[in-house]
């Protein structure tokens, strides 16, 4: 399991001219299967995802990212195993 946090390097004007694709992309990455969920951070100076799989193939996912490829954002990627979880999470337990 992966914790990807995301913070911005430029003004938001720049993120949100990009949103719309990254979004997509998003959604791209859900339908794999590899995202179990996303969001903004508050304040809003990045995101967050949380994943799952092959850390290699999740580096490779994020660089399709509209975010990566116009160089809006950082990337750091935490990799934790959750050995305990809410009743009704248990598929996180991977």
């Amino acid at each position: 399991m992966f914790v990807v946090s995301l913070n911005y390097k430029v003004p938001l004007e720049q993120v949100d001219a990009h949103i719309e694709d990254h979004i997509a992309w998003l959604k791209q990455a859900y339908a794999k299967g590899m995202f179990l969920a996303s969001g903004r951070k508050i304040p809003r100076d990045g995101g967050l995802i949380l994943a799952k799989g092959d850390r290699a193939a999740l580096e490779d996912e994020l660089t399709h990212d509209p975010f990566h490829q116009h160089d809006l954002a950082d990337y750091h990627i935490t990799e934790f195993d959750p050995v305990m979880v809410a009743d009704g999470l248990e598929a996180l337990k991977v």
